[in-house]
């Protein structure tokens, strides 16, 4: 349930479980240097860096568990091959700047890598790079459906946050919504998730 009255989040030195440092929000940076403080690997995604801190609490001195890596078999260097529209997609295709600034040369400078775009593509070796650029504009079609909305991803609560706001409000502005967020992000919770909800309101007052 939502609340007016914000809670402080201990410092980290006070927490003795996981559990109670995940019911907490988090800003990525802090994650990184938390693990640097711990002596953790500092590399990943903000849910993976949570949960190695987490396990570090519930678990000192065991490694944390990692995830096995995608195997593959193609060896094909995206970063300094020459690209066409007959390149074929392989399994560990990457976005660096080759693959975009190509990808530029055939739909605009307006073109940029959305996580659609990079499911498809990691989801679909053996096709060309002609078949990216027409999945591309396919997607980015789209757009002119007015009920179409992206996926958010887990990971970015604040602009899933704002969608959910605004979705359930009428005539509030963005003021309001940052103001809720700031609020609500100071909450503890079962996870640590910061989700819109309609008593949020209740820090406008």
């Amino acid at each position: 349930m939502s609340t007016s009255k914000t809670e402080n989040r201990p410092k980290f030195s006070e927490m003795k479980t996981g559990q109670e440092f995940k019911s907490w929000y988090w800003l990525k940076s802090e994650l990184v240097d938390i693990c640097k403080k711990l002596g953790l690997s500092y590399t990943g995604g903000k849910f993976e860096l949570r949960d190695r801190i987490a396990h570090e609490l519930d678990h000192p001195g065991t490694p944390f568990p990692k995830k096995p890596k995608k195997a593959t078999t193609s060896k094909f260097n995206w970063a300094r091959e020459k690209l066409t529209l007959e390149t074929v997609l392989t399994d560990n295709v990457s976005f660096g700047p080759n693959f975009r600034n190509f990808m530029k040369s055939q739909v605009g400078d307006h073109f940029y890598c959305h996580s659609d775009f990079m499911d498809w593509a990691n989801l679909n070796p053996g096709k060309t790079l002609a078949d990216a650029v027409d999945e591309w504009n396919k997607l980015e079609k789209r757009k002119e459906d007015p009920n179409f909305k992206r996926v958010i991803r887990p990971h970015n609560m604040f602009n899933q946050y704002l969608r959910d706001f605004f979705e359930a409000t009428e005539g509030l502005k963005l003021k309001d919504a940052k103001k809720c967020w700031a609020a609500k992000k100071r909450q503890k919770s079962a996870d640590g998730v910061v989700r819109f909800e309609k008593g949020d309101l209740e820090f406008l007052k």
